[in-house]
């Protein structure tokens, strides 16, 4: 479509009929994220709040449209890529963020922990090396205040405001780890996810595991299975070895359900229950 036609079908968007209106945010949506700038520039020469407010609402499900298109693709071809996944749950809440404003400060700190790094260092050196960059210098810690609060759950305002839940500062750990070639891997532990430093001579062997909420706290297995009994939960597989990436987006999509359900978000809830819900499906 062209953009005089476009321009034409936006200036009817303060029709008071609503049946009209459903049709132009029907259309104006199946244009996708081309039409945006066209809309944001309406709404900045606009002083109609009917208007301003159809339009963020046409503009908001554009963009949740394609988080949504983009959350299948990863699922079904770019698990590997944790960051990506990680990156496509932001746009839900951050839709503009200049996203190599991330890929900038994971590079930093991987570059930070490489200075000290050396190849006979053991792996608890190398967890307390890790332990001191993102905690000690770069300031990372659990957000105990506001726990339950959705920015948690952003990989972009935790590096921001340095304080995160347990599987976001998880996630940046280990995104940092791995880059160094350090095996640590997320394990989706009930109620508090934790990670797994591995046996790089058996990648099957847990050595120990890393409570990042807790600064880096390393815990030994026997650890996990107590807390598993105080749960009245097996040590299975499931708890005790390392998960897959979609495992770990899902456990971020259910932090931001239930963060967006204690504020009584409900809009905001339900889309996040949708996004869960695409990619739960086998």
């Amino acid at each position: 479509m062209k953009e005089q036609e476009l321009k034409a079908l936006i200036s009817l968007l303060d029709d008071p009929d609503t049946e009209i209106y459903q049709a132009l945010e029907d259309k104006l949506i199946t244009c996708g994220p081309e039409v945006i700038p066209l809309l944001e520039e309406s709404w900045e020469e606009s002083f109609d709040m009917l208007l301003q407010s159809r339009v963020e609402q046409i503009i908001h499900k554009i963009q949740f449209n394609e988080v949504q298109n983009d959350l299948q693709l990863w699922k079904l071809s770019n698990q590997a890529d944790l960051l990506e996944g990680l990156l496509i749950v932001n746009r839900y809440q951050y839709p503009n963020l200049a996203e190599e404003e991330v890929y900038t400060k994971l590079a930093e700190l991987k570059r930070s922990a490489w200075y000290h790094l050396m190849y006979e260092m053991s792996p608890v050196e190398k967890v307390k090396l890790l332990n001191n960059i993102l905690f000690r210098e770069y300031g990372l810690s659990g957000n105990t205040s506001d726990y339950h609060a959705p920015h948690n759950s952003f990989i972009n305002k935790v590096l921001e405001t340095k304080k995160g839940n347990p599987i976001s500062l998880a996630c940046i750990y280990s995104l940092v780890a791995q880059r160094l070639d350090i095996p640590i891997y997320g394990v989706n532990l009930p109620k508090h996810f934790v990670l797994a430093y591995m046996n790089e001579e058996n990648p099957e062997e847990v050595l120990f595991y890393i409570n990042v909420f807790n600064r880096g706290q390393i815990m030994r297995e026997d650890d996990i299975r107590s807390f598993l009994q105080q749960l009245n939960l097996p040590a299975s597989d499931d708890y005790i070895k390392p998960c897959n990436n979609l495992a770990v987006i899902k456990r971020v999509l259910r932090n931001l359900v239930a963060a967006y359900d204690h504020i009584d978000n409900v809009e905001k809830r339900q889309e996040v229950q949708l996004l869960l819900d695409l990619i739960d499906r086998d």
